[in-house]
């Protein structure tokens, strides 16, 4: 009996322990949870349970076109176009997408993209038929020429790199490389353009210290890593949906490996997230994306994930910045450090990126694509107390980072041509009504579609647009098929994201237009709306 009761009072004690760890976990859940992204956005634990069971299925050549269960005239129409659609690109492509066929047993890069361009049950067949070559050999203006000397309105922003246009990088790859050929490829050391680059980004984005990486993703882990390092907190704040490079608390949800496990995805625009900012006491840092400004809280959008109407964005600048001053004082009065990514947007909504944008100053920034000059970059500006990669009175204590490539002698070359270039007047130029020039533009766009009676629209944050869907369709991812057939180069996220460079002359845009619409014309009539 006394064995049992001390059996029975030592269970008893390890429940309560239990129960002691286990209470304000779910208390910390719950707090989250009001805050917190949809399970398919994340946690990243929460996504992949969802998402790894579920088998793939294709549909067939008969189910391909009539999925939605359209009357037979309509899928007749759908067959006559497609088939049509597909003889022009044997004709027109033949060269590009025999590269393609190529490269499947070589660049893993280039399996993915192709795979990510349509919704998966519609891919095996429309790959097999619409194959997109991602091999080009020339670029002029703001035009691109792929291997069978056809050309195209470049729309595809070169992954967010090109804001300026591709005769502005290739002259700053040439000007850097002759100013730096004496040297060459000397690593380790550092050619005196570091100097000159490190003040000129302290002017421009504010902050005390700059380091150099090789790209965005590395500027963005060294960022957050620093943050946590230097105030002995644990935990990074994400917003639902934003991207910020590749590795897996940059980019956590559905699939991704491995699982975060100090990084909270909550939703932006919301007052309990500025709550939960306030009640915990481990958060080292928040990051904000101002892409996301155009569509707060949803996924970066591209038609591989559309099967219908659904897709909303809209930029509302008053908004948007409200809410960053709000998080700029929150987390001022918390002691966390604000985390701006502008990889994507910086330099393209104003020099000074969106800090200067949105008239919201961060504790850090991190830059790339675009600030390389066309050669690959990351950099990562900020407070001198937040960029101490070791403490004094710890010797072993650090917190290292450093790349072989960092600070290149080409690509600081690259870069000073670029800052050159930036600070020009022809390029000054450009920002003078940047905002009105764009969204003018988006205007004139969406009253075209309108009058031709198109279920089409635009969305757009400055020279950042987005295709919207107005009428039910399975087929809207189709229509990056008939943008190509027209001369408009688009990205693997098709029309989820069409990046101009801002070089495009009102000529140039006018005969975007023109073949947009009648893209989308021809689309409407072969059934697929």
């Amino acid at each position: 009996m006394d064995e049992l009761q001390t059996l029975s009072a030592l269970a008893l004690a390890v429940a309560m322990a239990g129960l002691s760890w286990a209470v304000p976990l779910a208390g910390a859940r719950w707090g989250l949870s009001g805050a917190g992204s949809r399970p398919l956005a994340g946690p990243a634990p929460v996504a992949r349970r969802a998402v790894l069971p579920n088998p793939s299925f294709a549909y067939d050549e008969r189910r391909f076109f009539d999925s939605d269960g359209a009357p037979a005239d309509v899928v007749r129409r759908r067959r006559s176009g497609f088939a049509r659609l597909a003889s022009l690109y044997g004709q027109r492509f033949g060269r590009s997408v025999a590269m393609e066929s190529m490269a499947r047993a070589g660049p893993a890069d280039s399996l993915f993209s192709q795979r990510e361009r349509v919704p998966r049950a519609y891919g095996p067949y429309a790959r097999k038929h619409l194959p997109i070559g991602s091999f080009v050999a020339s670029t002029r203006g703001v035009m691109i020429h792929d291997l069978d000397g056809n050309a195209f309105y470049d729309l595809t922003g070169s992954c967010g790199m090109n804001v300026f246009g591709h005769d502005f990088y290739k002259g700053c790859i040439d000007e850097g490389i002759d100013q730096v050929r004496s040297l060459g490829p000397v690593l380790g050391s550092c050619h005196p353009y570091v100097l000159e680059n490190v003040a000129r980004l302290r002017r421009l984005s504010g902050q005390d210290t700059i380091s150099f990486h090789m790209s965005g993703s590395e500027a963005v882990m060294q960022a957050v890593r620093l943050a946590r390092y230097n105030t002995r907190r644990t935990h990074l704040v994400r917003f639902e949906k934003a991207e910020h490079g590749w590795w897996e608390e940059g980019h956590p949800g559905s699939g991704d490996p491995p699982s975060p496990r100090e990084t909270l995805t909550l939703r932006e625009i919301d007052d309990k997230t500025l709550k939960i900012l306030r009640s915990r006491k481990d958060i080292a840092c928040v990051i904000v994306n101002p892409m996301q400004a155009l569509h707060p809280n949803a996924g970066a959008p591209q038609d591989s994930a559309l099967l219908d109407s659904g897709r909303q964005a809209g930029f509302d600048r008053a908004a948007y910045t409200a809410w960053l001053q709000r998080l700029r004082a929150t987390c001022t009065e918390c002691g966390i450090v604000l985390i701006f990514d502008e990889i994507l947007v910086g330099f393209r909504l104003a020099r000074g990126g969106a800090q200067e944008y949105f008239g919201v100053r961060a504790d850090m920034v991190t830059y790339g694509k675009t600030l390389g000059g066309g050669l690959p970059v990351g950099v990562v500006c900020g407070r001198a107390d937040l960029m101490r990669r070791f403490r004094e009175d710890r010797p072993a204590d650090i917190c290292l980072a450093h790349g072989t490539f960092d600070a290149h002698p080409y690509v600081m070359a690259a870069m000073k041509a670029f800052f050159d270039r930036l600070e020009a007047p022809p390029i000054a130029a450009l920002y003078r009504g940047l905002d009105r020039c764009w969204d003018e533009r988006a205007d004139r766009f969406n009253r075209r579609l309108h009058a031709q009676g198109l279920p089409v629209r635009i969305a757009n944050l400055s020279s950042i647009w987005t295709v919207l869907y107005s009428r039910p369709s399975r087929y809207n991812w189709m229509l990056q098929f008939y943008l190509r057939a027209h001369g408009l180069a688009l990205s693997h996220r098709g029309t989820g994201r069409l990046l101009f460079s801002l070089d495009c002359s009102d000529a140039d845009f006018e005969a975007v237009l023109q073949r947009f619409v009648a893209a989308a014309i021809e689309m409407d009539e072969d059934g697929w709306w």
